[in-house]
């Protein structure tokens, strides 16, 4: 792959993380990951908040995560992983 096409297809996954915050959906780091192999999120938080979008935050358990995962996609934690305890965060779009 070169330079360019890699390039290319980070930007394609960056705006499908916009797209999906833009449509009123909230998403942690974890579904950035397993949905759209975007590793750095915050960095296109950040971004966004630059570009003068108002993203608000909150925790919420990884369990929650995992379920909005599973509606697109098959992700099985651990048996012994406290997934209820566990906290990430999460960022939504403010109205």
């Amino acid at each position: 792959m070169t330079k360019q096409n890699h390039q290319t297809m980070k930007h394609g996954m960056t705006v499908a993380v916009r797209e999906h915050l833009a449509a009123g959906q909230p998403i942690t780091r974890l579904e950035a990951l397993v949905l759209y192999g975007v590793s750095n999120l915050t960095d296109v938080i950040s971004e966004m908040r630059r570009q003068g979008w108002v993203i608000e935050s909150r925790w919420v358990p990884y369990a929650m995560a995992v379920r909005r995962i599973n509606e697109h996609a098959v992700l099985q934690p651990p048996a012994n992983l406290p997934v209820r305890d566990i906290q990430l965060t999460e960022y939504w779009i403010k109205p």
